[in-house]
């Protein structure tokens, strides 16, 4: 290969470069963030009531409006879930990105009102509910919309004279978390879901009789890499980041990926996402 012919060959790979790394960048920032994946897990158990077989629970998590995510997107996103047709909904934690800064107006709370589950709508805090003043604000504005929180409590989901537990964490970042209180009304035979915005306190949860545990929190990396994988995750999303774990013979964590994003306004490889669960007795 003489000179000319390399100078030439090494300027159009260059070019070639730079042109998908525009590409990508372009991809990044203003396709994969509006490229919905539901995952749909089946989650089968003895403990689980017969009657509550094909029982379906929707979650949705890390929505952060006001970080390049709008009130227009989330009303798309309440539309898709109702129309899942869930028996339940849950929200794990950061539906602001800053809630000192948000413009908080009455069309957010008629959208969450929309979302229609018959056996009712729970949240948690996550870190960004907490910071920048938020906790309040959070709470009315989830009340007002007929969410109930769990906040190191408990309910008892209900039908046909069965039941099973669900009950939710304080987050772990700004928060103050006691899974032994969140728990504490449970009896043996019941089968039990906690929620918990940050992943990684299935370590902690393990110890207790809980069956599932649905998190967010990790945004599943947000950057993935061909090889390599996440690029970063937060603060108790480091070990458990995106998908199924078995975490003990007894415990099964679930981390979703999120919906908005957060830092930066990117997503590659790691698109925003639905889970359902659909429950089986055994």
């Amino acid at each position: 290969m003489n000179r000319r012919t390399f100078l030439k060959r090494s300027l159009g790979s260059l070019l070639t470069l730079l042109g998908l790394s525009g590409g990508s960048y372009f991809y990044a920032r203003e396709i994969e963030p509006a490229l919905l994946t539901i995952t749909e897990e089946t989650i089968t158990d003895p403990q689980i009531p017969d009657t509550f077989n094909q029982f379906k629970i929707v979650q949705f998590s890390d929505t952060h409006l006001g970080f390049h995510y709008t009130l227009e997107q989330l009303e798309s996103l309440v539309s898709q879930i109702n129309g899942l047709e869930p028996d339940l909904i849950l929200f794990t934690g950061d539906l602001v990105d800053e809630p000192n800064n948000y413009d908080w107006n009455n069309k957010l709370i008629q959208l969450l009102q929309t979302l229609d589950a018959p056996q009712g709508k729970f949240w948690i805090y996550g870190n960004h509910d907490h910071g920048g003043y938020g906790t309040d604000i959070l709470y009315d504005t989830f009340n007002a919309a007929d969410f109930t929180l769990l906040q190191n409590s408990a309910t008892r989901i209900q039908k046909d004279g069965a039941s099973f537990i669900l009950a939710g964490l304080d987050d772990a970042m700004l928060g103050n978390p006691d899974i032994g209180r969140s728990i504490e009304e449970r009896a043996d035979s019941d089968f039990t879901i906690l929620l918990a915005h940050e992943p990684d306190l299935a370590d902690a949860v393990k110890e207790y009789p809980v069956d599932i545990q649905i998190s967010g929190h990790s945004h599943g990396g947000q950057v993935r890499l061909p090889f390599i994988g996440h690029l970063y995750t937060p603060a108790y999303a480091e070990k458990y980041v995106q998908g199924k774990y078995t975490i003990s013979d007894r415990l099964t964590l679930y981390v979703n990926s999120g919906i908005g994003t957060t830092r930066l306004p990117y997503r590659f490889l790691c698109r925003p996402e639905l889970h359902t669960f659909t429950l089986h007795s055994s």
